[in-house]
C-alpha cells in the first residue's frame, strides 16, 4: 500500500529568500514559499493564468542546503508531504496552516557561467 501515502511534488519558484532558524541543540529549520502557475481557457475562450502559493518547511541537513543555495526566484522541484496545524493568534483566533514538509529537493536553475 505504499502507493496510497501522503506525497506532494511541486515545481515552482521561491517567493522570498529562505528563513533559517537554528535551535540551541543545533537542529535547523527553514521556511519559504513557492509559487506554482497554471493556465487554462475559460468558457469564453479567454486565457486565464493563476498563481498559487505553497508554504514549505524543511528540517536538518536539507534545511541547511536550502538556506545556503536557494534565494528568491530560484526554480526548484520539491517532494514532501502535506502537514496541517493550528495555532491561536494574539487576538485568540484559531488559525489554520497547510504546509509542505520537504523531504527532497532538486535545484532547477542553470549554473551561472564562470567568468
Amino acid at each position: 500500500m505504499n502507493a496510497l501515502r501522503n506525497k506532494v511534488q511541486l515545481i515552482g519558484r521561491l517567493g522570498q529568500d529562505p528563513k533559517i532558524i537554528t535551535f540551541d541543540e543545533g537542529k535547523s529549520k527553514v521556511n519559504f514559499s513557492v509559487a506554482t502557475n497554471e493556465s487554462y481557457r475559460d468558457n469564453e475562450g479567454d486565457k486565464v493564468e493563476r498563481t498559487q502559493w505553497h508554504e514549505i518547511v524543511a528540517w536538518g541537513p536539507l534545511s541547511d542546503i536550502m538556506g545556503q543555495y536557494l534565494k528568491k526566484g530560484s526554480e526548484v522541484a520539491i517532494e514532501g508531504r502535506l502537514h496541517y496545524r493550528t495555532y491561536d493568534d494574539k487576538e485568540g483566533n484559531t488559525r489554520y496552516v497547510t504546509e509542505i514538509v520537504a523531504k527532497d529537493l532538486l535545484m532547477l536553475d542553470k549554473k551561472p557561467a564562470e567568468v
